[in-house]
Order: structure tokens, then sequence, then C-alpha cells
């Protein structure tokens, strides 16, 4: 099985201080692990329309920025059987061993809007400040998803070096 994500890491600046939302994932059957919004594209899904619906599906908010939207072009008009959308994302990550081959990307976002308390097969959607996930993660990176470690830790890594 081969996957693609969009994934989202939704910032806010409260006080002076970065917070990221963050959620537990609530699906029957899987641990439940700490992760960032998004999911899997559906078949001919742009990445943008994805993160776009993942994020409302899983937290309840709406996205109104996303960075890197500004260079995104497409093929849209130029030949009617193959539309491609090209766009730069914040991070990339594919799977290198495990149970499943997956490739998705990463965007930084702004978002409106009230947190659900249970969203599309995730619950407890929170803010939580940069300083926060970086004690979670150096608690314990086991309880963060198995896609989403990575992500964080390159996020982190970013955030140190601003």
């Amino acid at each position: 099985m081969f996957l693609v994500n969009s994934r989202a890491i939704i910032e806010r600046t409260l006080d002076g201080t970065i917070e990221i939302v963050v959620q537990t994932r609530n699906k029957p059957g899987e641990s439940q692990q700490i992760e960032l919004p998004g999911g899997r594209i559906e078949q001919y899904e742009s990445l943008v329309t994805a993160l776009i619906r993942e994020v409302k599906e899983e937290t309840g908010l709406d996205v109104v920025e996303i960075e890197g939207e500004d260079t995104r072009i497409d093929t849209v008009g130029i030949d009617p059987s193959f539309e491609v959308e090209c766009i730069k994302p914040f991070g990339a990550y594919q799977t290198i061993n495990g149970p499943f081959d997956s490739v998705g990307v990463y965007f930084r976002c702004k978002v409106q809007g009230e947190l659900l308390k249970f969203g599309d097969e995730t619950k407890n959607p929170r803010w939580i400040t940069v300083e926060e996930l970086r004690q979670l993660m150096n608690e314990d990176p086991l309880q963060f998803s198995n896609v989403d470690r990575a992500g964080i830790i390159f996020y982190l890594k970013y955030i140190e070096m601003m």
C-alpha cells in the first residue's frame, strides 16, 4: 500500500508565545498517539484542498492562510487530460521503513474558528506551546504518531533557527 498525505502545522502567537494544534488519534484498532492534523489525499485531490478538508474534519477549524500558497501553480487549462499542481510546502517526508510506504507534505498554516472536542477519527484537539511540544517529544517520542515524529523534530529544529 502506498499513501500520500497532506499535514498541517497550525500556528498562532498568543502573548508572544507560539502555539500549535495537536490532537489524539482516535481510530479503532490503533494506539491513541498525539498527532498533527492531516491525512490522506483522495484520488486527484490537490494537496491544498486535502489540507483544508482534513483540518476541518479533524479540528473544526477553517484554514485561512497557508505558508507557500503564493507559490502554487497548476496546469489547469493547458491539457485537460493531465493537470498538475506544484507548491512549496514547509517540509516533506517519506517513510524509509515500516508497515506501509508513505509520502507527505507539511504546511504551516493559520486558522480561525473553535476547536471541536472530537473530530473525524480524532479527539482532544488542543493548542500547546512549542516549549510544551519540545518537552513532550523529549519525554517520550513514541507518544507521537510514527509519521509526525520526524515532522515535529523538523519543525522544532526550524523554530530553534528562527
